[in-house]
């Protein structure tokens, strides 16, 4: 039986950098009332106040949430308040090595032309991300940015032999994702699981980046079971038949 769903955040429950709309708090928080859930995501702690927990009905059941930011690499729980369970921070050295191979990509491929809605390089303390147009940039500008992806493949296959130790995923609509090498969402979800005694065949997994160098194709890989998901109006439906099924209440969380 499973009994614990777990999200990726953009693309999946949210338009990218956007809050989850009213309907989708509320299938989450009816959701929460049959099995534990999990947001794991390539996003800080920021992102998780901003777009989930900020629009979540007073009714859910925070108890049962457990927030999984910088793919994993951090683990927040509620009790009473969130708390902060880890967090497997970057060294300095670390970072420093990531900024000046991005910094050097960036220019050799063109990627610094154009307007920027924000820094396009930003430090998550776990995670290094690079954002196409800025953090803070237009949902319409994402979207056409890099709809097919070949932007950051060029840079991926620009960084990898730069940054041997490093890990380097796809995710979101002009995100690019830079964590130490095995620290993935597949990595987040078995760290996850120890810390909280969950079996991996407990696990459902959602996402729309599950495809060869998207964040979430580690998740597959593991064996966790695995839903894609292409539109955020996909992932409702799956939550209502989910729902629909009537699984009984876990007693594990």
């Amino acid at each position: 039986m499973k009994s614990i769903a777990i999200f990726d955040l953009d693309g999946t429950l949210a338009e990218s950098k956007q809050p989850i709309d009213a309907e989708m708090g509320g299938l989450l928080a009816s959701l929460l009332d049959h099995m534990a859930v999990a947001v794991i995501s390539g996003g800080d702690w920021p992102q998780f106040d901003k777009q989930l927990l900020g629009r979540l009905p007073d009714v859910a059941d925070l108890s049962r949430l457990f927030l999984l930011p910088t793919s994993g690499s951090k683990f927040f729980q509620y009790e009473r308040r969130w708390r902060q369970i880890y967090a497997d921070e970057l060294t300095e050295t670390e970072r420093s090595a990531i900024y000046a191979a991005l910094q050097q990509a960036i220019a050799a491929i063109g990627l610094d032309a154009g307007q920027s809605w924000g820094d396009r390089i930003e430090d998550r303390g776990t995670q290094i991300t690079f954002s196409g147009l800025g953090q803070q940039a237009p949902l319409d500008q994402k979207r056409s940015w890099d709809p097919d992806l070949r932007k950051r493949q060029r840079l991926k296959a620009f960084l990898e032999p730069k940054l041997p130790a490093f890990s380097i995923r796809i995710g979101g609509a002009t995100s690019l994702d830079i964590t130490r090498r095995g620290v993935d969402k597949a990595y987040g979800l078995a760290r996850f699981a120890e810390v909280v005694s969950i079996r991996k065949d407990e696990m459902m997994f959602f996402g729309d980046a599950v495809f060869a160098g998207g964040n979430d194709a580690p998740v597959r890989a593991a064996g966790i079971a695995t839903v894609p998901v292409a539109l955020i109006g996909e992932t409702k439906a799956a939550i209502r038949t989910i729902i629909a099924c009537g699984p009984p209440l876990s007693t594990h969380f």
